[in-house]
């Protein structure tokens, strides 16, 4: 389980095919990883199979096919988060790290002193999105600020544009989406009573 508070980003520094998926090494500042914990890279669920140089992970062909990871090349930058502690704040929502579809930057328009963001809404986990509601973006918690059929904008503040990849995106990036499991769950329990 996360939160959707990015700690910091990492930066790959290799991608190599292999069976069955890609292994990506990331360079990171982001301490106390060890083998075997999970840890959200651009709102995945991945788990670290070497933290020794860089950050080594492993993309299943199932994590590629429904994430923005297949595209990733060297020298990009993802964003970092550790698995929530049992006794650890909630700053943001609960975020799973089980991307649910991916989405395109539409529009980024600075608003003051702050940020808009517009991307595409997939037809399939509209349902789930509400104004006002929380979504992931990238691993980011975020709330939906305007809502419209094919779309939808956040609002992001400078901390927040400044600490993620928020600050790299243009229009046409791809990015992970996760929706609030909530919304999934109560959606699910209806199901059972119709």
């Amino acid at each position: 389980m996360f939160t959707g508070v990015v700690e910091t980003t990492g930066e790959i520094r290799d991608v190599r095919k292999e069976a069955g998926g890609r292994r990506i090494h990331v360079d990171t500042d982001l301490a106390g990883l060890t083998h075997g914990q999970s840890v959200a890279v651009d709102g995945t669920c991945l788990t670290v199979e070497s933290a020794e140089e860089t950050v080594e992970l492993f993309c299943s062909s199932e994590t590629l096919d429904r994430t923005t990871l297949s595209a990733a090349t060297r020298g990009d930058s993802l964003n970092l988060e550790r698995a929530l502690a049992a006794d650890g704040r909630l700053d943001g929502h609960f975020v799973q790290g089980h991307v649910d579809a991916t989405a395109e930057v539409l529009g980024v328009e600075q608003v003051g002193e702050d940020w808009e963001f517009t991307f595409s809404l997939p037809e399939d986990v509209a349902r789930y999105v509400v104004e006002k509601g929380s979504i992931t973006v990238d691993g980011i918690s975020l709330t939906v600020a305007n809502l419209e059929e094919e779309s939808f904008s956040v609002a992001v503040i400078p901390t927040t544009y400044e600490l993620t990849t928020m600050n790299e995106m243009t229009p046409g990036d791809g990015v992970n989406i996760e929706v609030d499991v909530i919304a999934k769950y109560v959606e699910r329990l209806l199901d059972g009573h119709r």
